[in-house]
C-alpha cells in the first residue's frame, strides 16, 4: 500500500526504523506516525538492546476514564500491564466539593497530590479518627482496611493512588452506600436502633463519586473523639522535605523512617534536569513502579543474559521494572524531567553501579573490564542519585526548574525547592 502526499504533508519528516548503521529500513505500510514519534528508542532501538523483555510501559491516556458528577478516575492494573504484580495506581480527580465516598480496600492507599487540595477523612480500628486538608506535593497513605474518604475543597484536586497489589481494582472497592443498598432494611434499623423510615431514601447502588457542598474550614469538621486522633499521622508533606541535589537533578526519599505511617510502600520523587539522567543502579528488595509527571524520558532495562530492552515515557506515563534488574532514565527532552519510584517496601533502598565500582578493588575492575585509569578515577565512593551527562538545561538563575513553577496557575513544586547539594548522598 502506498502512503498518499497528504500523509507526507501531515507529519513532515515521518521517522522511519533505520538505525545509522543502516540496520532496520523503511516502514511503508500502516502506522501510527505520532506514536512513533512519541518513542524514537521504540522505533529505532539502540543496538545493544537484545532478547525478549515484556512490555514495561502503561499510559493513562490509553485506559477507561470512568466520569461522574463529582470527578472522574481511571487506572492502571496488572490487567494493562500484566507484568505489574506488586502496585496498582490510580489517577482520580475531584471537583471543588466533589467526593469520593466513604470506603476502604482490601490493600493500602498511598497518594501523592498532583494539583489542587482535598480533604480526607479515616477511622481506624480503635475508633481513633482523623481529619486534614492536603495540598499539592503531599502524601497520604491508609493502611488496608481504614474506611476513609476524600473531598475536593476549593479549586478541585487532582492526586496519584498506589495500592500494594497489581490486582487492585477501584471496582472491588467496599463503599458504604454499596453496603447500605444491599442490607436489608429491618437489618439496617436492628443495628443503628432506629426505624426503617429512616432508610427510605438511601441510593439504591453504589455512588463511587457524587458532587457535594464544598466543606468549611477543617477546623469547623472536627469531631470530638473520646478515644483521640491516630498516634502516626496520614499525611506527610513531601516537598516541605530537604532534597538530596546532586548535579542533574534532585531526589526526595519518602519510606516508613520519615513517614512512619507507610508501612508498606516507599518512594522516591525524582527530577532529572536536561543534560541529566538518574544513574545506573538497581533495587534488591522490590519492584518498582513509576509514575512520570512532566517531561520526556529513555529508560533501558536490563534483566540479565545479553537481554535489555529500551522504552520513551512521558507524562501521564507508567512505567516498570521487576526487582533487581538494571536501569537508567535519562531525560531526553528540553525541561525538567519529574517521576516517582515507587516500591512495595517499608525501606527505600538502591544499589549504585558507580558506588559499587568504586568501593571494589581497583584491580578486580581493570580485569573484568578492560578499562583504564580514566574510567577508575572518575568512579565516585558516595552515592549520586542523579548525574549530568552534558552541560546545558539550566533556566536564567542557573538553578533547575520545574516547568509547573514557571506557570503559576498550575503550581505542583514551590520555588527554591532545589536544597543544597549533597555529595554524600544521604538523606
Amino acid at each position: 500500500m502506498k502512503k498518499g502526499p497528504e500523509n507526507q504533508a501531515s507529519f513532515g519528516n515521518v521517522p522511519q526504523p533505520v538505525r545509522e548503521d543502516g540496520a532496520g529500513g523503511i516502514d511503508l505500510g500502516p502506522r501510527d506516525v505520532l506514536r512513533d514519534l512519541e518513542n524514537p528508542d521504540m522505533l529505532v532501538p539502540p543496538a545493544s538492546d537484545a532478547g525478549s523483555i515484556p512490555n514495561l510501559k502503561f499510559s493513562f491516556s490509553d485506559t477507561h476514564m470512568q466520569l461522574k458528577h463529582g470527578g472522574w478516575s481511571r487506572e492502571v492494573t496488572v490487567r494493562q500491564l500484566p507484568i505489574a504484580t506488586a502496585l496498582a495506581g490510580v489517577n482520580m480527580y475531584l471537583t471543588p466539593g466533589g467526593v469520593r465516598e466513604l470506603h476502604w480496600h482490601k490493600q493500602a492507599e498511598w497518594a501523592y497530590v498532583i494539583l489542587g487540595s482535598a480533604r480526607i477523612t479515616a477511622v481506624d480500628q480503635h475508633g481513633r479518627n482523623f481529619i486534614a486538608d492536603v495540598g499539592a506535593g503531599d502524601l497520604w497513605y491508609f493502611p488496608a482496611g481504614i474506611p476513609h474518604s476524600i473531598q475536593g475543597l476549593g479549586e478541585g484536586c487532582e492526586f496519584l493512588l498506589v495500592f500494594d497489589d497489581g490486582s487492585f481494582t477501584e471496582y472491588d472497592t467496599f463503599t458504604i452506600t454499596d453496603w447500605f443498598a444491599h442490607t436489608a432494611k429491618d437489618v439496617l434499623a436492628a443495628n443503628f436502633g432506629v426505624p426503617e423510615s429512616v432508610f427510605a431514601h438511601i441510593p439504591a447502588k453504589q455512588r463511587y463519586i457524587f458532587q457535594g457542598k464544598v466543606p468549611g474550614p477543617v477546623e469547623t469538621q472536627k469531631v470530638p473523639d473520646p478515644y483521640g486522633t491516630v498516634p502516626k499521622t496520614f499525611t506527610h508533606r513531601l516537598l516541605a522535605q530537604e532534597p538530596i541535589v546532586t548535579p542533574g537533578g534532585s531526589v526526595r526519599i519518602v519510606d516508613s523512617t520519615n513517614f512512619p505511617a507507610s508501612a508498606t510502600i516507599a518512594a522516591a520523587l525524582v527530577e532529572v534536569e536536561p543534560g541529566g539522567m538518574r544513574e545506573m543502579h538497581w533495587h534488591p528488595n522490590s519492584d518498582e513502579w513509576q509514575y512520570y509527571l512532566t517531561g520526556t524520558a529513555r529508560m533501558t532495562v536490563f534483566a540479565a543474559n545479553g537481554t535489555a530492552r529500551t522504552f520513551n515515557y512521558r507524562a501521564g506515563d507508567v512505567g516498570y521494572i521487576p526487582r533487581a534488574y538494571g536501569h537508567y532514565i535519562q531525560n531526553i527532552g528540553d525541561q525538567s524531567l519529574w517521576f516517582f519510584e515507587i516500591f512495595k517496601s517499608n525501606r527505600y533502598a538502591d544499589v549504585s553501579l558507580n558506588q559499587w565500582m568504586a568501593l571494589t578493588p581497583e584491580e578486580l575492575v581493570r580485569a573484568h573490564l578492560h578499562v583504564g585509569p580514566e574510567l577508575i578515577n572518575a568512579l565516585r565512593k558516595e552515592k549520586w542519585p542523579v548525574v549530568k551527562f552534558a552541560v546545558n538545561g539550566r533556566n536564567e538563575n542557573g538553578k533547575s526548574c520545574h516547568p509547573y513553577v514557571r506557570r503559576p496557575a498550575n503550581l505542583l513544586f514551590p520555588k527554591g525547592a532545589e536544597g543544597k547539594v549533597q555529595e554524600n548522598g544521604k538523606r
